[in-house]
């Protein structure tokens, strides 16, 4: 018997929670069987036009149905929901709660950041008020924050913060513009606001820092964003605030600094920033707007206009558009107009009456551009987007959006990109829902995720040749796009499209392409874990999510893969082991022997970085079994140096002796460089501890020359770290410490803390050598403070061990037992050989076990 009342989702505390609700929804229709409901969802998808390779099965089905899992597939759930009780109403409620207990991680880090102000709006009138104000607020310095009354929309804050900018620039030298939109109030409920954390990302990235330097945390983020900008004299934009805690990370806090906030809402937490409130124009100003923008307007006319208009500042930008494209008409004729518009229509919003009336001025083919593309997941697009909406050549749809810029339905974010205003875009899709069949919708936006995904596969093939093979194949897309005559252009492309694959990647897992995402995800791999480890975070769990939803294992395979691959680059060790073991259990189910040795050998380096070296050896040697199952010789070469060094630190020298002689041998004869870098620099290692130091040095000048010609910084850092340990053991300090420097500006310049761990040490270990204990002292704590932070056992002990050394010569024998202690207690576990060679020091400040 259905229950009386509906279950309601809103308030779960949580997916156990949500699912529990989603049963009893089941229950209260009648308990049909999950083929019954899986039929239903599939009538209704393919009614939308979804292809028959992505409707839902019946154990998908079920399994919306089942608790402790980690997410959910949103798509589904709702079409579930739907199937069960179509209410539009209800159904909307249950987006919301998933997108509450789902989190929305995702969309807050999509953002995008820019170093120069948008493009003044021509004709820029009225504020004289607002605009005195302002100046007066700026010359104190610091923030001020531009708001409106009421949190009304259109009143004109980011053009008058725009207009302000430009001024500012005009007036005065500036060194640095940083603007960002922070989505504060997007129309779409999938869009949130912008975290901090990602515009911070943005911002660190224009202002010269590398991907490996930007810090994890937000507040790390916001400290290095401050450093940054000390001593530059910087204008800061920061549009569309949504809250004071969005805003506060981003204030730049240094003196010369001048920041300014637009929002609909007072942000009055901002007690260190002035605040300028915003009104809709005066009847004055809106009277003199339009005759600025339409020479030869009748007074009365312009006033009954702006009055229609509710003195509202997009409003009447949209008039006036409209008003300068309708020839023979007079200005009273456009007021009688929208006075018969708002009887008709009873529209009271006068941004809607705008928005109509310039709606139904344009061409058919203009229309559907506005239509379609509000449909684009993304913050901004050009003409390639359009054209691909659109099924038309590019020159074409750059007509289009050129003339719906001029009518400022559109507006210009950069060179050739546009973006809408939310209250534009909020009309422009709700129009194409009401115009345009689901099918019809479907199919642009499949052309458009065409595009996206041939175009960056294109991209990688120019970008990274060599590993083509290694891609999914994407035939090249139905409509016009851009094409690359070398790594830069390719590079450039990415670069300025990264956010937007990253919002098609989420679009596209949760709208039923999957496997759009899943092979966006597999071309972007190198990419994006070259220095977007965040994006590629995103971009993988919605690809696992994708791959989920189709019961896809491989795609989940090689998703759960990626992401333990990019936590293990973000040194979060936990997660990636967690992740890159999930993944081997799926890469067992299917039987893929390579996906399983790629696993493997990341699990390796995990187990390596902890000191862990038997655990390591041994995922290394299942690792080299899978990989010569599969017929890679160049991953079975290279992890043929990773078991060497592994050997190399248990002591075992002529099994990692052996181990590397083959991995050269094996790279030498595929002509595989990187390989044979790694090789010889693994070797060196060999070498060095057996005391052939010649041999050892051989190796390192080889292996940094490739390195340098490769443009492989990690490996050009890895091998001077090696060379400055040779020169310590031929006593040529001068020139270790050289190498050693130079290794940790490089470790430093890719925010690499375990390679920064090895250079402090080594220079610690050449300030000991010279006489100088004090500076020992400090490169081995900041060492030791290193190896702490990330886990590194052994540089940990090579740290205790340095410092050991140091306080002895400095005179405090107690101090240097406790470090001794501590050194000796790691190697022992680590089970290396320098536990045995440090009991001889141990002897001299008359350390023993139980003292």
């Amino acid at each position: 018997m259905p229950f009386a009342a509906l279950p309601d989702p809103a308030g779960a505390a949580g997916i156990d929670d949500l699912v529990e609700r989603l049963r009893l929804l089941k229950v209260w229709a009648g308990d049909p069987s999950y083929e019954t409901i899986k039929e239903r969802v599939n009538a209704a998808w393919t009614a939308a036009g979804r292809p028959a390779g992505e409707l839902a099965r019946r154990s998908t089905v079920a399994n919306c149905f089942q608790a402790g899992r980690r997410r959910l597939n949103t798509d589904l759930v709702l079409a579930v929901v739907e199937a069960l009780h179509p209410d539009v109403g209800y159904v909307t409620h249950w987006r919301q709660a998933l997108r509450v207990v789902g989190g929305e991680t995702e969309a807050v880090s999509q953002v995008r950041v820019q170093d120069k102000l948008p493009a003044e709006l021509a004709g820029f009138t009225g504020r004289i008020g607002e605009l005195d104000r302002l100046r007066e607020t700026m010359r104190a310095g610091g923030a001020v924050v531009i708001s409106a009354i009421e949190g009304m929309a259109g009143v004109g804050k980011t053009q008058l913060a725009v207009h302000a900018g430009h001024s500012l620039l005009r007036e005065d030298t500036f060194d640095q513009v940083l603007f960002v939109n922070l989505r504060g109030f997007h129309p779409d409920p999938t869009q949130p606001p912008a975290g901090p954390a990602a515009v911070l990302d943005g911002f660190l990235r224009l202002l010269g820092a590398s991907g490996h330097e930007i810090p994890h945390r937000l507040t790390d983020r916001s400290a290095a964003y401050r450093k940054r900008l000390a001593g530059v004299r910087a204008l800061v934009v920061l549009d569309n605030a949504a809250t004071a805690d969005q805003v506060r990370p981003l204030l730049p806090d240094t003196p010369g600094c001048l920041t300014l906030i637009t929002s609909r809402r007072s942000l009055a937490d901002l007690t260190a920033a002035g605040h300028l409130t915003v009104d809709v124009f005066t009847p004055d100003e809106a009277v003199a707007f339009l005759s600025g923008a339409v020479p030869g307007a009748e007074p009365e006319a312009a006033a009954r206009i702006a009055r229609r208009c509710g003195y509202l500042p997009l409003a009447l930008s949209l008039i006036a558009g409209h008003i300068r494209n309708t020839r023979g008409w007079t200005l009273t004729d456009h007021a009688d107009r929208l006075d018969e518009r708002h009887r008709e229509r009873r529209l009271d919003s006068g941004v809607e009456l705008a928005l109509d009336l310039s709606y139904q001025h344009l061409a058919a083919d203009q229309q559907r551009l506005l239509r379609l593309a509000g449909l684009h997941p993304g913050q901004d697009f050009d003409a390639y987007a359009a054209a691909a909406f659109l099924d038309c050549d590019r020159e074409t749809a750059r007509a289009g959006l050129d003339h719906l810029s001029r009518d400022h339905l559109l507006q210009q974010s950069g060179p050739g990109r546009y973006t809408f205003h939310d209250l534009v875009r909020a009309y422009a899709t709700g129009r194409a829902h009401d115009q345009d069949r689901p099918a019809e919708r479907r199919a642009a936006l499949t052309r458009l995720f065409d595009f996206y995904l041939a175009t960056a596969a294109a991209a990688m093939d120019v970008l990274h040749p060599a590993e083509a093979h290694r891609r999914p194949q994407i035939p090249p897309p139905g409509t016009p796009a851009p094409s690359f005559a070398n790594p830069d252009s390719a590079v450039g492309w990415l670069d300025a499209e990264r956010h937007t694959l990253v919002a098609v990647a989420a679009h596209t897992a949760a709208h039923g392409w999957p496997s759009h995402t899943t092979r966006l995800s597999r071309v972007l791999f190198r990419y994006l874990t070259g220095g977007y480890g965040a994006d590629g975070l995103i971009l993988f769990a919605h690809a696992h999510e994708a791959a989920l939803r189709s019961d896809d294992l491989a795609g989940q395979a090689l998703a759960l893969s990626d992401l333990g691959i990019s936590y293990l680059y973000a040194e979060q060790h936990e997660r990636a082991a967690d992740h890159l073991r999930r993944s081997l259990d799926v890469f067992h189910r299917i039987d893929d022997p390579l996906g399983q040795a790629r696993v493997l050998f990341n699990l390796s380096l995990i187990e390596e970085r902890s000191g862990n070296y038997e655990a390591a050896g041994d995922y290394l040697r299942q690792a080299l079994t899978g990989y010569q199952r599969a017929g890679d010789l160049v991953n079975a070469g290279n992890t043929l140096s990773s078991l060497a060094i592994s050997l190399e630190r248990l002591g075992r020298s002529a099994e990692a002796l052996d181990a590397g002689h083959r991995a050269l041998a094996l790279a030498r004869e595929l002509g595989n460089q990187h390989g044979a870098a790694y090789a010889q620099d693994v070797l060196a290692h060999v070498e060095m501890r057996a005391g052939r130091l010649d041999a050892a040095g051989d190796h390192l000048r080889q292996s940094l020359a490739l390195r340098v010609q490769l443009g492989n910084r990690t490996g050009e850092a890895s091998a001077m770290d090696s060379l400055g340990m040779l020169h310590t053991r031929l006593g040529e300090l001068d020139e270790a410490a050289a190498c050693f420097d130079r290794a940790l500006v490089l470790f430093r310049e890719m925010a690499n803390q375990e390679g920064q761990a090895f250079a402090r040490n080594g220079l610690g270990e050449v300030a000991h050598r010279a006489g100088r204990p004090a500076d020992a002292l400090t490169h081995h704590a900041a060492a030791h403070a290193l190896a702490t932070d990330i886990g590194n056992r052994y540089q940990l002990a090579r740290a205790a061990a340095g410092l050991g050394h140091a306080r002895r010569a400095l005179g405090e024998p107690e101090a240097a037992r406790e470090h001794f202690g501590q050194a000796l207690a790691l190697y022992t576990e680590l089970g290396v050989p320098e536990a045995e060679q440090l009991r001889a020091d141990l002897t001299g400040v008359g350390w023993h076990r139980g003292s």
